[in-house]
């Protein structure tokens, strides 16, 4: 502020500057012509209060304003930027394509494996692990990114994950791939990330858009002649959108009432030229109903009615949609025609394991009506639906194609056996050829589901386990074929006479030295496909006093056949044994010696594939602690009490259980791993 020679505060000589009022006044308050006068306080030194408080307001919006132009910037280059939050690797490496061909019957040795483990995202449901092979290269996709391997040998060529993101679905067509993430505790903050899918390089993002029906179970989601099919916000309408480009190429209402289904593990499925969608319907008809589209133009090709409002399990094979809704298993064909229908509750859970090939659709299913646990295998002539055999058949967990030939995963080579098995089964009649797997498996453990691919003479097989605990992983083995041994290749090579007798590996004085003298053995034998183990391959010891109390002794069972009421310690799914139920009562307190079970497991060809067996047999274990008093190579006590002892003793894999007392089991199993060292 400036002051005139007559003492005056003087704003502004000619005009009032902008938004501002001129004020002259004389040391005693007098007006002067010709100026806009106004009284005013001073604070000392002269400075009007009302300037002063303008100042300080601007100050206040300015630094308001500097600190939200601060946080726009620190959200989009810092929190959104990429260079941190992603890792992007790509190769510039050719690919060898794979001739759809899977490894010979006979015995199957280990190309390579990886253990994939599980991510905990924040949405539940979604923290599965999914394969596939295509393009000569294997693609892992889990809620950590995309992991792309060289399908052959394993290397790694072009991976991608983004940090504070969880990848909850993919989806690939022709040579584009295609991950939707979204953020870590925020749902609605979406990305689609386009890849070549042999490279590995970047072709665009699209943010906000939602993936359409996509699949807990493979986590993929429908795609198809370059186009990803997407929905919005109420799923009640379809879009295209080009995998090429990202951006939308059609749209398509869905019926009047309808929306995507959402609620099953698999609402859709589809390839290159047909996408199946199940949609949940309101109304008085409520029932579900499958929607065929073509994912170039956005057509619908057909439109069928299910029998229940529940969500369906889709599953598209080369020309066969299948569809299950706990009221039937239907299989459609292109056209939309109806070719087979399995009446009730069939495939349960899960969807029922299928595959097409020469000419036929193998399906493995449950039938109505049918014992608990009976499995059926069926082949249908295509397209006439005409039932060309049907068999009983192991709960395969898996099935697919590749050379005209079916491969079946089967979570254990046989009953009392801790292998799980491969089946290829010729589907013009049914003649299968078996071998073991050289893993273990529990196909009830949460994760991932077991699947099997075929390609290049190599089978794909991913199955889940318990390790690393407490959250688990999944692993992925790559199977090619293995060399012939003296032995039978549904032995893996082990000549028969190799397996010790179960029965034989305790003697008296151990079991004297056990506190268990008066306990009598029942054998129980096993086969593996067509061959029969000459020796039993697991004893119950029961005590003899129990024979007197519930009545005159009975004959021990005949080779093959156990006692009725003898629990059989393989009878989990897993092909562990789980500790005997055995019923309580006076001879059963604490302390008393209970009944016991010994069984042979495996004998493998050398000692590094027993090792990896047991080594998978305490993966699939909840629980499991590593014992080094036993006196065996290896040894693991599993479960939540000492009552099971697995050890490895040479190339044998021996499971000993043994409830009561405690310690007992680790006691039977010392002598155990003595006998098989020092055989009589």
């Amino acid at each position: 502020m400036c002051e005139d020679l007559h003492g005056s505060s003087v704003l502004s000589r000619g005009r009032p500057a902008q938004g501002m009022v001129g004020v002259a006044s004389d040391r005693h308050g007098t007006r002067k012509e010709g100026a806009v006068v106004v009284a005013s306080r001073h604070r000392p030194g002269g400075r009007p209060e009302a300037v002063g408080g303008v100042r300080v307001a601007i100050g206040l919006v300015s630094g308001a304003v500097a600190i939200a132009v601060c946080a726009v910037l620190v959200d989009r280059f810092v929190l959104g930027a990429e260079w941190w939050q992603v890792r992007h690797t790509v190769t510039a490496e050719p690919v060898t394509p794979q001739r759809e061909v899977g490894p010979p019957p006979g015995p199957l040795a280990v190309s390579w494996e990886r253990t994939t483990r599980t991510h905990h995202g924040s949405v539940p449901g979604f923290d599965g692990v999914a394969y596939a092979v295509a393009q000569g290269q294997l693609v892992t996709a889990s809620g950590s990114g995309l992991d792309v391997r060289d399908a052959r040998t394993g290397g790694l060529r072009w991976s991608y994950r983004r940090s504070g993101w969880t990848l909850l679905g993919w989806a690939s067509t022709r040579s584009r791939l295609v991950a939707y993430f979204e953020r870590d505790g925020d749902r609605s903050d979406r990305l689609l990330v386009a890849f070549d899918a042999l490279s590995g390089g970047l072709l665009w993002r699209r943010e906000g858009t939602r993936p359409a029906a996509v699949s807990r179970t493979t986590l993929r989601w429908p795609a198809g002649s370059d186009v990803l099919l997407t929905t919005d916000e109420p799923r009640r309408t379809l879009f295209g959108v080009s995998a090429v480009t990202g951006d939308r190429v059609w749209r398509l209402p869905l019926p009047r009432g309808c929306r995507l289904a959402e609620g099953g593990a698999r609402p859709s499925d589809g390839r290159e030229t047909l996408t199946a969608l199940a949609l949940e319907c309101a109304g008085g008809d409520r029932r579900g109903r499958l929607l065929a589209v073509d994912p170039a133009k956005g057509a619908v090709r057909w439109d069928r009615r299910l029998g229940s409002a529940e969500s369906p399990d889709v599953s598209m094979l080369d020309g066969v949609t299948l569809a299950s809704d706990g009221t039937a298993l239907r299989a459609f064909g292109d056209d939309g025609e109806r070719l087979a229908s399995w009446a009730g509750d069939v495939c349960g859970d899960a969807m029922c394991p299928g595959a097409l090939a020469a000419g036929r659709l193998v399906v493995v299913y449950h039938p109505e009506g049918a014992k608990r646990g009976a499995t059926r295998m069926e082949a249908v002539r295509v397209p006439s639906g005409r039932v060309e055999w049907r068999r009983d058949a192991p709960a395969y967990a898996a099935l697919t194609q590749a050379g005209g030939h079916v491969f079946a995963l089967r979570p254990r080579l046989s009953e009392r056996l801790l292998p799980a098995g491969v089946d290829i089964v010729e589907p013009g009649d049914g003649r299968t050829a078996t071998a073991p797997a050289p893993f273990s498996m529990n196909p009830d453990l949460p994760g991932a589901r077991p699947w099997l691919a075929a390609a290049g003479g190599l089978l794909y097989a991913a199955v889940p386990q318990a390790a690393p605990r407490p959250d688990g992983a999944t692993r992925l083995v790559v199977l090619r074929g293995g060399l012939l041994g003296p032995g039978p290749a549904e032995l893996d090579g082990v000549p028969a006479a190799d397996w010790p007798d179960a029965c034989a590996l305790l003697k008296k004085p151990d079991l004297a030295a056990a506190r268990m003298p008066a306990h009598r053995p029942a054998p129980a034998y096993a086969s593996a496909g067509g061959v029969r183990l000459p020796r039993p391959v697991s004893c119950d010891y029961e005590p003899r006093h129990r024979d007197r109390d519930d009545g005159p002794s009975r004959p021990s069972p005949p080779p093959g056949r156990r006692e009725r009421g003898t629990p059989d310690p393989s009878a989990s799914p897993s092909g562990t044994a789980s500790p005997s139920k055995r019923p309580a009562g006076p001879d059963h307190e604490e302390g008393t010696a209970g009944g016991f079970t010994v069984s042979v497991r495996w004998v493998a060809r050398t000692d590094h594939a027993a090792s990896r067996m047991l080594e998978a047999l305490q993966a699939t274990q909840a629980q499991s602690r590593r014992r080094r008093d036993i006196g065996a190579d290896e040894a693991y006590e599993i479960g939540p009490t000492a009552g099971m002892i697995a050890l490895r003793v040479a190339r044998c894999v021996v499971v000993v259980e043994a409830d009561r007392p405690p310690g007992a089991a680790a006691r039977l199993a010392r002598s155990v791993a003595y006998r098989l060292r020092a055989p009589s």
